[in-house]
Parts: structure tokens; sequence; C-alpha cells
């Protein structure tokens, strides 16, 4: 070997000492950045998995609600039918008290009529007596009227009873549903607003 490339040796020599050293610093160096990748990647992993899981459990909220919705739905609509039943019964029993109202004013007058008849002194004792006899009849059926109006008031306020109470379970029913909307609709203003 000459000297010439003993020189040329030892001259390229530091050059490649210095690129195996920047081999070692660089792997250093890369290793902590990666760490805070693979940190930085966790945790946007638990965000989002937390955001499945929020999802998840607003999804399964909104979902029982809207069962609970639609089964108050289904017994709003019983209900009104079971009301306007009431209001029908109802009804029927004031007009069959008004019925008997009005037959009884009728009899009541024609009692007093035939009353009237029977103390005028120009009818015949045969007259008299048919007169006695139709008046005995129309006083039995008075007495008779009388008490079926007696049971059709006990009736009318039984019904009005009926349908009070009837009423009071739908309005508690809109009520829970009115409720039920409002909680659908706060939880829909919340998930739209919350970024999470």
């Amino acid at each position: 070997m000459n000297i010439g490339e003993l020189e040329i040796e030892f001259i390229g020599r530091p050059h490649m000492h210095r690129s195996c050293l920047l081999i070692p610093v660089f792997l250093l160096i890369s290793a902590p950045v990666f760490g805070q990748s693979a940190a930085t990647d966790s945790q946007t992993l638990q965000a989002l998995l937390g955001e499945v899981r929020q999802l998840h459990h607003d999804l399964q909220t909104t979902t029982v609600a809207a069962q609970r919705a639609q089964i108050l739905l289904y017994r709003l609509q019983g209900q009104e039918v079971i009301v306007a039943r009431a209001s029908q019964r109802l009804d029927d029993a004031r007009a069959k008290l008004a019925e008997i109202q009005s037959n009884r004013t009728k009899l009541t007058s024609d009692t007093k009529k035939y009353e009237d008849l029977v103390s005028q002194a120009e009818n015949s004792p045969t007259e008299k007596k048919q007169i006695e006899d139709l008046l005995s009849q129309l006083k039995a059926k008075l007495a008779s009227l009388e008490n079926e109006e007696q049971q059709k008031q006990t009736r009318e306020i039984e019904a009005e009873d009926e349908l009070r109470a009837e009423r009071a379970k739908l309005g508690e029913l809109q009520a829970q549903l009115d409720r039920l909307e409002k909680i659908l609709e706060s939880a829909g203003r919340q998930g739209g607003t919350n970024p999470h």
C-alpha cells in the first residue's frame, strides 16, 4: 500500500463512522416519537370507544322511550273508546230520564184532570165509578213512573261518575305521553348539541 491510498482510506473512514453513529441516534430519537404516536392512538381509540358506547346507550334509551310512547298511544286510543262509550251511556241515561220525566208530567196532568172530574156533581154514579177506577190506575202508573224516574236518576249519576273517572284516566295517559314527548325532545336537543 502506498501512502496515498492510506490517506484516502483514513479520510473516508470518519465519514463512515459518522453515518454509523447517525443510525443509533435516529433510532433513539424516533423511539419516543413512536411511543407518543402509540399513546395518541390509544387515547383516540379510547375516545372513539367511549363515543360508540354513548351512542349505543342513547340508541337504547331512545328505543325504549319510543316503545313506551307506542304503548301509551295504544292505551290512549283504547281509553278514548272507553270514554266515548261512557259518554254514550250517559247520553242514553239522560234521554231515558227525560222521557220518563215527560211521561210523568203528562200523567200528573191527566191525574189532576180526572180528580177534577170526580169532584164535579153532574157525573152519574156509574161515570163517577169509572173515573175513580181510571184515576186509581193513573195513580198506580204515576207511582211506578216516579220509582222508575228515581232509578234513572241514579243511573244518570252513575254514568256521570263513570264518565268523569274514564276522562280522568284519559287525562293521565295524555299527561304521561306529554311527559315522554318532552323527555324525547330534551334527549334530541342534547344529542344534537352535544358533540360527545
